[in-house]
């Protein structure tokens, strides 16, 4: 089924009522009724706080909730000049749909900025919306991406390949490309919602790596800002992340076939500036079930071997057997390894022949490899070291290995 608009009748008519507005905060939902009236009530404290001349709304995006999410929302307690909007969205049920009607919010209300936060924050001030809103409103950026400082264990799917991959495709170093909560500017509103993806991964979990990735290649200026810790509600690798995972990385691959002009135009890496200063923090643990996801990923053979032995090259599938063959305190799943893997399965979703959906599928055990090694690899790790001599060392390698991949597209 088609839907010609996102946006509710009551959010609709608000809107009318409202008529504009300088900047938008969107907050996609479901069943947050816990943690989305403190995300509202911060939010409209640092609009007022450090946008009090300009105009704001919050908008409350919902999926449908069944635990009043929406009026706890309506009810958190806002500053007065801050409008808020809280109504359940139309089309497919995702996070992408959430967010196309904020974007046709901010459009219909002409906004200078728009804000995506979170609605499971704990960790939100309202210096937050100052970090974001600021590079937009004052003409410097188009598009803000954050910058947290996360346990070692949370955003692993982040971690193992969207930071890596975006990276070396598109040159722009955006340590968190999906990390939830972003601003940009009035014009890629227009570029969003002109492009036929709604029915599709991106109208679901894929919506944070089309937007960053969309912004990137159509030429964005784009900066990060530093948000500190991102306390939410984190989930173990191993119980939950096997369907985001999957929109995610299709997504990934899909924005290949679209800007394969944009990223084989691109040689090395620059940084995106930081907007804000780091600071010294210690992250919320997030805990992991290493044993689970070493299951995960054996038991991937039995069920997609065939597909691995189609998909992977002579290189890869010998690793595989050697990687399997590990045990105990002794398995490792490596970056080397792991890199030459994904540019396998990117070449693969590339060449077609397969199954797409089956093709991604058959990933997500290899992804729970990995993940265990990384454990495994960091357990005596603090996290400034483990970002240096895991994260950033791994995306090295994915940087080394484009001009094999290049060669192998185009072959």
């Amino acid at each position: 089924m088609q839907y010609e608009t996102a946006l509710g009748e009551h959010a609709s008519r608000r809107l009318d009522e409202i008529g504009h507005a300088d900047i938008l905060v969107g907050i996609p939902s479901y069943n947050n009724a816990r943690t989305i009236g403190f995300v509202v009530e911060t939010a409209a404290q640092g609009l007022v706080h450090f946008f009090r001349d300009l105009k704001s709304v919050i908008m409350n995006s919902d999926g449908g909730s069944s635990d009043a999410t929406c009026q706890a929302a309506l009810r958190a307690g806002v500053p007065a000049g801050v409008d808020v909007i809280a109504d359940r969205y139309r089309g497919p049920a995702g996070k992408g749909t959430a967010l196309r009607a904020v974007f046709e919010a901010g459009r219909r209300l002409g906004v200078q900025a728009c804000l995506v936060l979170d609605s499971d924050l704990r960790s939100i001030t309202p210096e937050w919306i100052e970090l974001l809103a600021r590079p937009v409103v004052q003409g410097e950026h188009d598009y803000v991406a954050p910058y947290y400082t996360r346990h070692k264990y949370d955003g692993t799917i982040t971690n193992t390949i969207v930071y890596p991959m975006t990276r070396m495709l598109y040159g722009a170093d955006v340590r968190q490309p999906i990390g939830g909560d972003f601003a940009f500017a009035e014009w890629l509103l227009a570029g969003y919602l002109g492009q036929a993806v709604w029915e599709s991964d991106v109208a679901r979990f894929g919506v944070d790596i089309w937007m960053t990735t969309t912004a990137i290649a159509h030429g964005a200026r784009v900066c990060q800002a530093y948000l500190g810790t991102k306390i939410h509600d984190a989930r173990d690798p191993a119980a939950s992340l096997g369907p985001m995972f999957r929109q995610v990385v299709g997504t990934l691959f899909g924005l290949m076939e679209q800007y394969e002009a944009e990223w084989q135009r691109v040689r090395g890496v620059q940084p995106a500036r930081l907007y804000g200063k780091p600071a010294a923090l210690e992250p919320e643990p997030v805990p992991v079930a290493l044993p689970a996801m070493i299951d995960k990923f054996r038991a991937g053979g039995d069920t997609w071997g065939k597909v691995w032995d189609a998909v992977l090259s002579p290189e890869s599938r010998r690793a595989l057997q050697r990687i399997t063959a590990l045990h105990g305190d002794s398995f490792r799943f490596g970056a080397e390894d792991w890199a030459a893997i994904v540019l396998d399965y990117a070449v693969a979703c590339h060449r077609g022949g397969l199954e797409r959906s089956q093709v991604i599928d058959s990933m997500v055990p290899l992804y729970y490899g990995r993940t265990a090694g990384l454990v495994v690899e960091s357990r005596a790790m603090d996290v400034p070291t483990f970002e240096r001599e895991v994260v950033q060392a791994q995306a090295g390698v994915f940087e080394r290995l484009k001009p094999e991949l290049m060669a192998r597209w185009g072959g």
